[in-house]
């Protein structure tokens, strides 16, 4: 194998001696488990006050104080005016809907990308290079077409099984295949994802479905409002979960076999990181559209600045999926005002570019087969 092939960490002894050294002492570092005693015992009360400085820093405050910035600008853009007359009502009906909207949306959807890329050992995979969108948009057509008038819980599930079941799909093509480069992998994903896609502009043609099935996929907040937006507060359970077991992804990060030598089953945290990209994606699909690249952007860029420690990236990779989400819509909403450009469309001209870079940055690395 050329030194720019890529290679599983545990193929040789040595890599796999290396990897479960640094399980073993990842209590310092990757997995943020805290301080330990003398004894080699983890102290509580040390563990929860490391943490706490690990994640609260001051860059961390300063991010923040950017994204309720910016936040409250997406507040105050718009073509009604909130202190005029009727302006409060609109203001509750759609401005502050839309930026919930933009918070759970981009912060959800950027938390997938870290996952899909800790489970898959790849940096350039996130649900739009896997197929999951694609998928939930499928799920979304078949449940439109068969379910008389459905509500917004049921298309929700609909999007959401079809996601499931087309992101563990991916993950049965890539044990099949011979990974011999970094590209191999958002390549399977892009060919399935374009393979659904195909069979559902075929069955929305057949059954007059074209037009919708364009929305959907356009990726746009103008349809947030409050009474049909509500449904995506379920994206805040896959967040929760996540700085749960945040350690059991990093463990995972490093290879199945590494992963089962040290105790983790495997097959449990894929399936659980499965179901909660496929929740995820299912539910923002449904009440928003699809938010290209914005998994691939945002922890690329994390942890080009610190490094790929996952927990105290967490934070950041959620402000900088918001702040991103939120940049992208407000140009969406004031570069044609009063009409507006639907987010999806800037996200995918940003993500590509940024997509782009990635690989030629990777190449020069050496990181690429050639």
């Amino acid at each position: 194998m050329s030194s720019t092939e890529h290679a599983d960490p545990a193929d040789s002894p040595e890599a796999h001696g290396e990897a479960e050294t640094a399980v073993v002492r990842a209590p310092r570092s990757t997995l943020g488990t805290g301080e330990t005693g003398l004894s080699g015992e983890a102290s509580p009360g040390r563990e929860r006050g490391s943490r706490g400085r690990r994640l609260f820093t001051p860059a961390l405050l300063i991010g923040l104080a950017v994204t309720l910035g910016l936040l409250t600008l997406s507040l105050m853009v718009g073509q009604y005016d909130i202190f005029g007359e009727g302006g409060s009502r609109m203001f509750g009906i759609t401005r502050i809907p839309r930026t919930i909207g933009l918070i759970l949306a981009g912060a959800s959807m950027a938390m997938c990308g870290l996952i899909m890329q800790l489970l898959t050992q790849n940096r350039f995979v996130e649900p739009t290079t896997t197929g999951t969108t694609e998928w939930a948009g499928l799920g979304l057509l078949l449940v439109m077409i068969l379910v008389p008038s459905p509500s917004l819980t049921t298309r929700m599930l609909g999007a959401v099984i079809m996601a499931f079941i087309g992101t563990m799909i991916f993950f049965l093509f890539l044990r099949r295949v011979s990974l011999t480069s970094s590209l191999i992998v958002p390549i399977i994903g892009i060919m399935l994802g374009a393979v659904v896609s195909s069979v559902s502009t075929y069955i929305a043609l057949m059954t007059e479905q074209l037009q919708n099935l364009g929305i959907w996929f356009q990726g746009s907040f103008t349809s947030v409002i409050r009474g049909q937006y509500e449904i995506l507060w379920v994206v805040l359970i896959v967040a929760v979960l996540v700085f749960i077991v945040a350690d059991q992804f990093t463990v995972a990060g490093l290879g199945k076999e590494t992963a089962t030598n040290v105790g983790l089953n495997y097959a449990v945290v894929l399936f659980m990181g499965t179901a909660m990209v496929a929740l995820a994606t299912g539910v923002t699909a449904v009440v928003v559209g699809t938010l290209p690249f914005l998994g691939l952007v945002v922890p690329n860029i994390v942890s080009l600045f610190r490094g790929d420690d996952l927990r105290s990236n967490l934070p950041w990779v959620c402000l900088v999926g918001i702040c991103v989400v939120t940049v992208c819509d407000l140009i969406g909403r004031t570069i044609r005002a009063p009409f507006e450009i639907p987010v999806g469309l800037v996200l995918g001209l940003v993500g590509s570019i940024v997509f782009v870079g990635l690989l030629l940055r990777q190449r020069r690395k050496g990181g690429l087969a050639t």
